[in-house]
């Protein structure tokens, strides 16, 4: 598949984000908070943060993104 920009990526049916994000993106990091993890790909030029239901394993939620908070999360500064 040719390089999506963010807003392309966000045009496509959610099981085409899913199927994109795990074909073509690359892990960057995890986080967890309670009974949920999140975890980073970057795609392409923009990331996505998949969030995942940790006691029914089961994704609850993408966000795509190219800066700010949810990125800064991300970061050990």
């Amino acid at each position: 598949m040719n390089q999506l920009t963010l807003y392309e990526y966000k045009l496509l049916l959610k099981e085409e984000q899913y199927t994109l994000v795990f074909s073509e993106g690359e892990f960057v990091d995890v986080s967890l908070e309670e009974n949920k993890r999140f975890v980073l790909y970057a795609v392409y030029r923009f990331f996505v943060e998949v969030e995942y239901d940790v006691v029914n394993n089961q994704i609850i939620n993408l966000k795509s993104f190219i800066e700010g908070e949810i990125l800064d999360k991300y970061s050990d500064l």
